[in-house]
This record gives C-alpha cells, sequence and structure tokens, in this order.
C-alpha cells in the first residue's frame, strides 16, 4: 500500500485546497440528499395517497409546519423545495465531477511531466541497463492506469463519505435497523478480500504482459527489414499468436472477475432486504412511515458498499501500475546524472578549450561484479584544437573512451580533466554545450529535415541551415528533395540511404557551432567522394575545434595528427599515421594491411 499513500501525498501536494473543497462540497451534497430523503414524509403526505404519521420521525416538528400552509398550497410547496434540493445537489455533484476531472487530468500531467524529467535526467548508465520498451510503457500505459486509478481513488473518497453521512442518518432514524445493514455490508467486503487478492494478481499480469507487448512490438517494428528479408513472418506470427491469447485470457479472467462479485453483491442485496425487511417488521415492530424511509436509505446506503468494495477491487488492479511508476521514480532518482536544476543553470556556458583533455589512469567497468575491464588503466593526452583518431579491432575500448570523455560514463577510478580542471558534474553539462556529436548510427527524428537541424539551434537562419549543410555534403541532395529542406524523413530517417543520414547528423553536429567535434564512426556510410569532401572539410577545421574520430576505415584518418590504437581497454600504439604504419609488428599495420586487402578484394570482384 506504500506506493498508493506515495500518490496520495502527491495528490494532496499538488491539488492543496481544491481537493478538501471538493470533500465539503461532498459532505454538503450528502447532507442535501438527507434532507430530501426527510421530505419524502410530508410530500407522501401531502399527496393524500397514503397518510403517515411522522410522530418519531426527527425534524418531525419541522415538517408539521407544512400542515399550517392551506391544502391546495402544501403539495406544490412540498414538491417545490424537494425540486430545488434535487437539482441543487445535481448542480453541486457536476460542479464536484468537473472539479474531481481537473484534480486527476491535472495530476495525471504533472505525474507525466516528473516521470519524463526524471527519464531525461537519468544518467546513460540508467539507460544502458534499462529495457526502453520498459520506460515507454511506463510512460504510456502504466500512466494511464495510474491515471485511472487516481479517478478510482477520488470516487472511493467520495463515496466513503457518502457513506458515512447516509450511515449517520440511518442511523438517527433507526439504530437498531442502520446497525443490521452496517454489520452485513462490513461482513461483505470482509468475505470479498479473495476478489480483491485476484484482482491484485491480474494486475500483475497486467504489467508483466503490457511490458512483453510493447516490447516485442518495438523491436520487431525496428527489426521489419530483417524479418522481411529472412522471412521470419512466420515464426513473429506464432508468437504475436501466443502473446494475445494471453492477454486475452487475462481480460477475460478479469471479466469474470467482475461478474462473480457483481453476483454475490446483487444476491447478497436481495437476501439482505428480505431479511431485512422480515426482521423490521416482525423483530423491531417498525412503524410504516419509518419503514419506508429506512427501506429509501437502505437501496441507497447497500449500493454505496458494493461501490466501495468495487472501487477497491479497481484500486488493485491498478496497484502494479503505482508500483511500477514509483520503482521507475527511484530507479531515475538513483540514477540522476546531474544536481536538479544544475542543467539548467549552465545552459549557456561553453568550454574553449587551451590545453585539452587529460585522462590520468582511467579504468571502467560495466558490471563491477565482473573482472572484465571495457577500460584499463588509460593515460592519455588530447591536445586542443587538433585531430585526434582512435583505431582498434571491435570491442577494443573506442566508444567507450569517447563516453568517458563526454561524461556519459564515470571512471571506476582515474580521472578525467579539461585544462587541468576536473570534469565534474557542472564541467559535463558546459562539455555538453560545447560538443557536436556524430554516432555511428546516425539517429533522425519522424520530422522534415528542417525541423532536425533546428534541434540544437531553433533560432538558426535558412543561410545557417545550408552552410551545415553544405559542410556536410548535404546540401546537394536535400536541393533535389520534392520539399527541400521542409521534406518529411520518416521514422529515423528511413526515406534516406545511410550516407544521407550520416550527412544530416554531420550537418546538425556542424549547426550547433562546437569546439569540440567528435565523429563515431560517421563517414562509415559514406562512398569515396563523399568521404573525400568530409576529410577535406575536416582538414579545414583543424587549428579551429578539436576534433576526436573514432575510425574502423583507416583512410578517414590519414590526415589526423596523432592516432591512438587500442586493444582490450589498453592504448597500445600512439603516434602519427606514418609512424605507425611503418611499425611492422604493430596492430596499427595490422589494420592497414587488412584494409588494403578487403579493398583490393571489392576492386578485384567488381
Amino acid at each position: 500500500m506504500k506506493e498508493t499513500f506515495f500518490f496520495v501525498k502527491k495528490l494532496h501536494v499538488l491539488s492543496g485546497k481544491i481537493l478538501y473543497i471538493n470533500i465539503l462540497a461532498m459532505i454538503f451534497i450528502s447532507l442535501l440528499e438527507g434532507i430530501g430523503i426527510l421530505f419524502l414524509i410530508p410530500m407522501i403526505t401531502a399527496s393524500g395517497i397514503v397518510k403517515l404519521d411522522a410522530t418519531g420521525i426527527p425534524l418531525s416538528h419541522w415538517l408539521q409546519i407544512f400542515h399550517k400552509v392551506p391544502a391546495l398550497l402544501e403539495l406544490p410547496l412540498i414538491l417545490g423545495i424537494y425540486l430545488l434540493l434535487v437539482i441543487g445537489q445535481t448542480v453541486f455533484q457536476n460542479k464536484i465531477s468537473i472539479r474531481n476531472a481537473k484534480i486527476q487530468h491535472g495530476f495525471t500531467r504533472h505525474l507525466r511531466l516528473e516521470t519524463y524529467g526524471s527519464i531525461l535526467q537519468a544518467n546513460w548508465d540508467f539507460f544502458m541497463k534499462s529495457r526502453k520498451s520498459d520506460l515507454i510503457n511506463v510512460l504510456t500505459a502504466e500512466l494511464a492506469r495510474v491515471s485511472a486509478g487516481t479517478n478510482t481513488f477520488l470516487q472511493f473518497i467520495a463515496s466513503i463519505i457518502f457513506t458515512a453521512a447516509q450511515v449517520s442518518l440511518a442511523f438517527w432514524l433507526s439504530p437498531r435497523i442502520t446497525a443490521f445493514v452496517l454489520v452485513s455490508g462490513l461482513l461483505l467486503i470482509f468475505v470479498s478480500r479473495k476478489f480483491l487478492k485476484r484482482s491484485l494478481k491480474l494486475g500483475n499480469m497486467t504489467v508483466e504482459l503490457g511490458q512483453s507487448y510493447l516490447a516485442g512490438i518495438t523491436d520487431q517494428i525496428n527489426g521489419i527489414k530483417d524479418i522481411k528479408s529472412n522471412r521470419l513472418e512466420k515464426a513473429r506470427m506464432k508468437w504475436y499468436h501466443a502473446l494475445t491469447e494471453r492477454m486475452e485470457h487475462e481480460q477475460v479472467e478479469y471479466t469474470k472477475l467482475k461478474a462473480g462479485s457483481s453476483i454475490l453483491y446483487k444476491a447478497s442485496s436481495a437476501v439482505l432486504i428480505a431479511v431485512f425487511i422480515y426482521f423490521s417488521v416482525n423483530l423491531f415492530r417498525s412503524q410504516p412511515e419509518q419503514l419506508l424511509l429506512i427501506i429509501i436509505i437502505f437501496s441507497r446506503l447497500w449500493p454505496r458498499f458494493i461501490g466501495i468494495q468495487s472501487s477497491m477491487e479497481q484500486i488493485a488492479m491498478a496497484m502494479p501500475s503505482f508500483k511500477a511508476l514509483v520503482e521507475l521514480h527511484e530507479q531515475c532518482a538513483d540514477g540522476r546524472e546531474f544536481k536538479e536544476g544544475m542543467d539548467h543553470e549552465t545552459k549557456e556556458q561553453r568550454i574553449h578549450m587551451k590545453r585539452g583533455i587529460n585522462l590520468d589512469n582511467v579504468s571502467f567497468r560495466y558490471n563491477l561484479g565482473e573482472p572484465v575491464y571495457a577500460l584499463q588503466k588509460v593515460n592519455l593526452h588530447i591536445p586542443a584544437n587538433r585531430m585526434t583518431a582512435i583505431v582498434g579491432h571491435s570491442g577494443a575500448g573506442k566508444s567507450t573512451l569517447v563516453d568517458v570523455v563526454m561524461g556519459l560514463l564515470k571512471p571506476e577510478s582515474g580521472s578525467v580533466m579539461i585544462d587541468g580542471i576536473p570534469l565534474t558534474d557542472d564541467i559535463v553539462v558546459s562539455l555538453r554545450e560545447s560538443l557536436g556529436y556524430v554516432p555511428q548510427d546516425p539517429f533522425l527524428f519522424n520530422a522534415s529535415i528542417r525541423d532536425n537541424l533546428l534541434m540544437v539551434k531553433p533560432h538558426a537562419k535558412e543561410e545557417q541551415l545550408w552552410e551545415a549543410l553544405q559542410f556536410a555534403s548535404a546540401a546537394d541532395f536535400v536541393r533535389k528533395l520534392p520539399k527541400g529542406l521542409d521534406t518529411l524523413i520518416g521514422d529515423r530517417g528511413v526515406r534516406l540511404s545511410g550516407g544521407e543520414r550520416q550527412r544530416l547528423i554531420l550537418s546538425r553536429a556542424m549547426l550547433k557551432n562546437p569546439s569540440i567535434l567528435i565523429l563515431d564512426e560517421a563517414t562509415s556510410a559514406l562512398d569515396n567522394e563523399n568521404e573525400a569532401n568530409i576529410q577535406k572539410v575536416l582538414e579545414q577545421l583543424k587549428g579551429k575545434m578539436t576534433i576526436i574520430v573514432i575510425a574502423h576505415r583507416l583512410s578517414t584518418i590519414r590526415n589526423a595528427d596523432e592516432v591512438i590504437v587500442m586493444e582490450e581497454g589498453k592504448i597500445i600504439q600512439v603516434g602519427d599515421y606514418d609512424k605507425l604504419a611503418k611499425e611492422r609488428k604493430g596492430v596499427f599495420s595490422f589494420l592497414e594491411n587488412h584494409e588494403l586487402m578487403t579493398v583490393q578484394k571489392a576492386a578485384n570482384f567488381t
């Protein structure tokens, strides 16, 4: 239940006095409803249908006032007051419903903003350990269930208040009969515990199936090209059929649960009414007018007990979603990258290096309990305003090294310094503001080319966009597109080739006007002509910004000022291109020979 109280506390903090005004309004409505019930006796008596004696009924002396009114006006007056009470109650009820809707949706929006903000502020290690589809599931399906659960909780509060008010009124009219109804209601709730347990179990199953469904669908849509090309449709359809069958079974089970509880409530209601009337007449010797009022109150009171039980079942069903959201908040808090507000305070600060980046005895492991190091006692100086290349076999630690330099990963031991200043959180924020990063796997949003570029510099002018495109040899192909900069490029830029996507990412990085440019296999998808163009531009940038290039194709880094060769998380060679190429027994020479052989084989094949 701690998750429920966690959100109740948040609801209290966010809603403030509005929540309590609504509670007071609910109490007022309950009083109006009670007064309306009491008006039934003079109404029935004045109608002439049945003569009832109101003596002994609470407020009976006030009800006698209507007998002093002329007979012709008595019934219209009573009916008019009754209508005013009912209409007033309805108007207040509608206002409460609207306020509750504002509280619910405002609270849900607050949770969405808070949850999404927590995710964005988490560190890179959090994302490496989290399944992306699980995060999406919490932000969509689980948050929707939490929203519904919040609405149910507000209804639950309303039911408790109305029930308490009507129980008080019923006790006022007949303590013995009301006690009988109350005990019966509490007994019903006690007997219905099994429905709460099953609701909680089904809620857990719903969360689990929702995660599996979204994870599988996300993976398969992302990998649809592999599915189509390898004729995996049948196998994937089999998986989908099995999962949706489990989801169908879970929904049917929930429907059975609701149907079973409904049968119990209706059957118990009929039995209790029969027993109630029997005892009222034969044991309690109730008068007709008193019995009539108690029956009316019972008909209103018993559904309240059923409503409370139903709300408890729905809250139990939503509990796993509350729990999933709380756990995500805790994980994000544990993995928060910066202190709160820091990423905004230093937003406009940029770094202009004069000496460079130093790594002093840096070691890093992705899993602290494992003996394998991604980086082992790395000592490295990356000079400012020079071009430094990093090469090595796959898995050598190149990308990990760059992630440490960018502050995405924190070393297990050792230190990273920018111009002799330790890479603390505030420096990391400034570093990111100064950084242009082009990843190996380019990511573009499902928007226009213009929108994708403006994400890093919202107020950039048209000529600045074209300058950035021209730099990355992307201007020509963009001009040929049907709508130019306003051409939609599809999900992850699927309507563009791999080389076109990489050039757009490079354009976006350069639009930021970085002082540090990091290229992680940024030319791997380019043809020889465009790669040569990029090399020329990089050559022009040398001396103007610090350039770090990770490369498998050594032709990209031939003009680098310094080449760093990595193997199993260690730096094993450092020097310029020609010097390393002459070291025949070195790893770099092996990589160069391997690339030459690959190029020759490709030439012979063509």
